[in-house]
């Protein structure tokens, strides 16, 4: 690709249709399409480097005002005037004239499909992939691109086949394959994504975006070890690449590995501080370190950085409530930070509501802890619904949170019982001792008796 801009030439023939077209009045961003309105020719001197046709797309680098940075299907890298370009969206009519010009070519429809589908008309889109093929337009891009739409839509097997049906005309072509892999995570089947993902990286080694998107099916999948080992290649290739240290660190986290989890996130910090999911979620694990003060430390730079992060108000709610360092531990400010959790996420939140009934709790408040308790089991999903239902109990007992439950009754039952036993032992020793002493008293008598010459009764 050329790194530097080649210089624009438009045929004179095209500049007098442009006229009639007007700049745009809205902007494509870095990254998004846009669609040439005119025949243009780069040059670097005298010589032309590419030629881009009307209707070909574009991928714009760069916003520079009056015209885009953009980068063509082959890679030249040029600048083209706004008013020589449209927004996807906005290219129907280019694509109508062309079809109109070249009716049996059906390119033409597959790329008009994708403005349809650009303005949300979705049957006019469908309608425009069909016909390209029945034209006779074969080509890979047509089943791909056709795939993508009915993957969008939620047709996955219709999705899948286009996309067999692309990989069977031309299988150097690893992006129906990636899209592929993309269904199958969708659908959960995971086993065949990661398939999908190791025969695109056979083609691009070690890439970085397929590595992390296999790492993501390996943790979906429940093969952490296979995750760690993608975000690993990442990250010895780029010791910068923050997005693959996160996803490390949540994978640690979810493997218990607290201390390598924490250390992952506190490296994505050292590269962006400014990020609060990093700040939050090293809190967290130091928090299961049972460093509880540098955890509050770390959630409250979250919530400077984005006032608004439920979670992070939901776990410093969490920690201010249970806490086991009572320097720490401070129930009215941990009502407070769920209270604000919950206002985020407009009450719908099972941890929110949970971490406030806990809040309500640990301030000795359990009329209120109960009636959030309460609508926390009326929402609960199978999975937690005998947890959130132990808790309330709990709390109509007027005991505080506790993480485990079921131990903790087991435990309370066993000091009962051990209080119950120890009572009883008490009372039989002291039953032993009164018998005892009454047998002694007798004992006295009768020997008093004899001694006075006393002679017992029959």
């Amino acid at each position: 690709m050329l790194q530097a801009l080649c210089s624009l030439i438009v045929t004179a023939s095209c500049l007098t249709a442009t006229l009639t077209w007007t700049t745009n009045a809205s902007a494509a961003s870095p990254g998004q399409p846009v669609v040439a309105r005119v025949e243009m020719k780069f040059a670097t001197g005298e010589e032309i480097v590419d030629v881009i046709a009307k209707g070909d797309l574009l991928t714009v680098v760069e916003d520079r005002g009056d015209d885009y940075v953009i980068v063509t299907h082959d890679g030249t890298r040029g600048a083209v005037d706004k008013v020589n370009a449209v927004e996807l969206a906005e290219s129907t009519a280019i694509y109508t004239e062309l079809i109109e010009e070249f009716p049996n070519e059906g390119r033409y429809y597959t790329l008009r499909a994708s403005a349809w589908w650009a303005l949300g008309k979705e049957e006019k889109a469908l309608e425009d992939f069909n016909t390209a093929i029945e034209k006779g337009y074969k080509e890979a891009h047509a089943y791909s691109s056709r795939g993508l739409f009915m993957a969008a839509r939620g047709k996955h097997a219709e999705a899948i086949e286009d996309y067999d049906r692309a990989l069977k005309i031309d299988p150097d072509d690893i992006t129906p394959l990636i899209n592929r892999a993309a269904v199958h995570m969708g659908q959960g089947e995971y086993e065949k994504a990661i398939s999908d993902y190791s025969d695109a990286l056979e083609v691009r080694k070690n890439n970085a975006a397929l590595l992390r998107q296999r790492a993501i099916a390996y943790k979906a999948a429940g093969k952490l070890d296979k995750a760690i080992a993608d975000f690993d290649t990442i990250v010895d290739a780029d010791a910068e690449d923050v997005a693959a240290i996160m996803g490390r660190g949540y994978i640690r986290f979810q493997q218990q590995e607290f201390a390598a989890a924490a250390a992952d996130f506190s490296a994505a910090l050292e590269l962006n501080e400014e990020d609060p999911v990093a700040w939050n979620n090293r809190g967290y694990n130091r928090y299961q370190l049972g460093k509880a003060e540098q955890a509050l430390a770390d959630y409250n730079h979250a919530i400077e950085l984005a006032p608004n992060y439920a979670l992070a108000h939901q776990n410093r709610a969490w920690l201010l409530a249970t806490v086991q360092d009572e320097s720490l531990r401070d129930p009215q400010a941990a009502i407070q930070s769920a209270e604000k959790a919950c206002e985020i996420n407009s009450y719908g939140n099972i941890g929110d509501l949970s971490a406030l009934a806990a809040a309500y709790a640990a301030a000795g408040n359990f009329k209120d802890a109960v009636g959030w308790q309460e609508k926390v089991v009326e929402i609960a999903p199978p999975d937690v619904k005998t947890f959130a239902e132990k808790m309330l109990t709990r709390y109509r007992n007027e005991k505080p949170y506790i993480a485990d439950p079921v131990a903790a009754e087991k435990a309370e039952r066993e000091a009962a019982e051990a209080a119950a036993a120890a009572e009883a032992e008490k009372k039989n020793a002291a039953a032993i001792r009164e018998a005892a002493a009454k047998l002694e008293a007798e004992s006295k008598l009768k020997s008093k008796a004899n001694a006075n010459g006393e002679v017992e009764s029959p």
